[in-house]
Formats: C-alpha cells, structure tokens, sequence
C-alpha cells in the first residue's frame, strides 16, 4: 500500500511555489497576458507574505530558509520601492498639481479637503460627485471642466481643452492647457480581460508632446512595468525624482502597487512630490510642485 509522505509532499509544493512566484515576478513578467495578471496580482509585498503564510507549516530548518527568502524579497523591495530625497524650496510661482482616483465616491471639494489646499492644478478620474454648477458658483474665479468619462479638471487659470480620446475599451486621455503647461490626464481602463499592452500603445499614441508637458493618471499598471519604458524614456517620475517613503499608491494605504504616476517632462524641474494617504479612496493622492 502506498504511504504518502504529507510532510516531504508540502515542502515540494512549498518550493514549486516559491519558484513559481519569483519566476513570474523577476522572468516571466509581463510577455504574454495571462503572465501579466498573475504579474499584477503577486506585487513582491504579497508574495513576501505567501512565503511567509507557507513556512508556518514547515519543520525548523526548512521555516529558516524560507524566513530568508523573503528577508531577501523585502530588502529588494524596499530598494525598489522605498524613497528618499531633499525637497527644494517652494517659491509662490511654482505650481502645485494634483492628480487622485478618487474612487466615484468623492469630488473636488473632498479633494481639497484631502489635499489640505487649492492647489493651481488639479485631475480627478472616477469622480462622480462633481456638480460644476454649484462648484461655479463656490469658486467663481476658478475653472473646471467635467469629461462624459468621469475624468474632471480644476485649474486656478484658464482651461483650453486640445483634445479628448477614449479607446474601444474605455482608456481616456484629455490634453489641456493651462498656467502655459501642456497637461495629458490619464485613465487607463483597469479591466482584467483588456491587456494592458494595448491600453498603454493607446497612451503612447497620443501623448505627443515632450517637453513643457505633465502627464498624470491612474495607469493601473505599476512603475515596473515595460509597458511604461517610452514615458521612463521621455519624462521624469515626480515620486521616484521629489518623493519620500513607498511609491506605490494602491491599497488602502498598503503600499501593493503604483498604479497611480505623474510624469513631468525633462525641461521642467521637479521641487517636492508628496504622497497622501486617505481612506476615503481605495488610492492615496499625489502632489508634486513643479517649477517652469
């Protein structure tokens, strides 16, 4: 009668495992689609956390490797993710922009709230509680614009609309301008049967400009991803450049991915870039200041 070996059979799938999640995330990537969700899915945080959950059932010796593991894993990730920078000084001419998913349950005015101010630029996507009437008529000598796609603008100047396009699959990009910057407010549609590798060859299309251009969104793909490579290219990270702490802005203020991005063009310079944290969107908020 054949005896099976339950402890010898976990610790083969405890390495099957290991190796399978490491491969995804460090090899396999994003070269097809199905990799790609399961690329999105186990960020390095989760898997330090499946490594983990796994050795709680392991003998000693075997519990110690995996311990090591993921002491590994977690000094990678913080040396990816984890920031430190000098912030410059703010002068009253620099510009403070502002981009939140505010997750179709808030608006301006909570954005402000969250953001502690007015800033001179602001980009809310899934904003659905935006009545611009009313918001008119609360700051008159304010401007805003409101998208069919959920994307709303604010601006303490002028708005000039350049162009609106929206993908099969619902990917937005707005080009405006305004305090003599080109903006791109960016939507990048979040859905798992769409491969983001089409979505950001949409993104690509049509953010033409490079230089005196800002473009901030919510990309749903987090920074390492390749499918980012022509905005690594072309713009600098406001984070990665001004920021401090975790990059990432997606979940719930546990730093998993950095989905959210704003991407500042290399002739314009970068003063400070803050994260904020709020519960009152699934995504915490990005402010960076930049100076023409």
């Amino acid at each position: 009668m054949l005896k099976i070996n339950f402890r010898a059979l976990y610790l083969f799938l405890n390495i099957v495992i290991i190796i399978t999640l490491l491969a995804i995330h460090f090899l396999i990537k994003e070269n097809s689609y199905e990799s790609s969700l399961l690329y999105y899915t186990f960020p390095l945080p989760i898997i330090i956390l499946v490594i983990l959950f796994l050795s709680v059932l392991l003998n000693k010796k075997h519990r110690k490797v995996n311990i090591i593991i993921a002491s590994i894993i977690l000094l990678i990730w913080l040396l990816r993710s984890f920031n430190i920078s000098f912030p410059e000084a703010i002068d009253e001419a620099d510009l403070e922009i502002v981009f939140w998913n505010s997750s179709r349950n808030r608006g301006f005015q909570d954005a402000f709230n969250v953001s502690k101010g007015i800033p001179d630029v602001l980009v809310l996507v899934e904003g659905r509680k935006n009545d611009i009437e009313k918001l008119q008529l609360q700051f008159p000598d304010y401007h805003f614009y409101l998208s069919d796609k959920e994307i709303a603008l604010f601006s303490k100047t002028p708005i000039k609309i350049i162009q609106e396009n929206t993908s099969k699959y619902n990917s937005t990009i707005i080009h405006f301008q305004t305090n003599a910057l080109n903006f791109y407010a960016t939507d990048i549609t979040g859905s798992q049967d769409v491969p983001r590798s089409w979505e950001l060859g949409f993104a690509n299309k049509h953010v033409k400009l490079k230089e005196n251009t800002i473009v901030l969104g919510d990309f749903n793909v987090p920074f390492e991803s390749k499918y980012l490579s022509a905005f690594k290219s072309n713009f600098n990270h406001a984070f990665n450049q001004k920021g401090n702490g975790f990059r990432e802005t997606w979940f719930w203020n546990i730093p998993l991915l950095s989905l959210d991005h704003i991407w500042v063009s290399k002739d314009l310079e970068i003063l400070k870039t803050e994260k904020i944290g709020t519960f009152k969107s699934d995504h915490s908020m990005l402010k960076t200041y930049v100076r023409n």
